[in-house]
């Protein structure tokens, strides 16, 4: 696929972001458990990707799934973990501060991630204009805060 495909599949997953939030909320209102909601979103999300690999006759790995180093592992953990955090968090903040503050965390972690070549990110150093991409961002969340 063209980086251009890459660039509008990024940019729809991001605006799934709120719309799943807003769905998960509602199911740990009706549920009245946020926790059993992101349990509950993780299950059908797991159903659809079986489903997906099946369908498409996708091939595993098991052997390098073995192989995989125990921190791999914990990604599950931190998107549970995320999943829970925006749906406690959705309904108190709002959407956007919440995603403004999900995206300035993200762009922090990212520049790091980048700058010392942690997970297998491209080497990218930091720099002036990368530091003033992040202030402006945690500035655009102040103002949603603000106003």
């Amino acid at each position: 696929m063209s980086k251009l495909i890459w660039i509008f599949l990024a940019l729809l997953s991001g605006a799934f972001l709120p719309i799943q939030a807003g769905l998960n909320t509602r199911m740990g209102k009706a549920a009245e458990n946020a926790v059993a909601a992101s349990l509950l979103s993780f299950v059908v999300g797991a159903l659809g990707l079986i489903f997906y690999i099946l369908l498409t006759r996708q091939s595993i790995s098991w052997a390098g799934i073995k192989t995989a180093p125990a921190i791999a592992w914990t990604g599950g953990l931190l998107g549970a973990f995320y999943v829970t955090v925006i749906v406690l968090a959705f309904p108190r903040l709002g959407p956007g501060l919440t995603f403004g503050l999900v995206v300035a965390g993200q762009m922090v972690i990212s520049l790091l991630l980048e700058h010392f070549n942690i997970l297998v990110a491209a080497p990218q150093p930091i720099n002036f204009m990368k530091i003033l991409g992040v202030l402006l961002v945690i500035a655009g969340v102040i103002i949603i805060r603000k106003f």
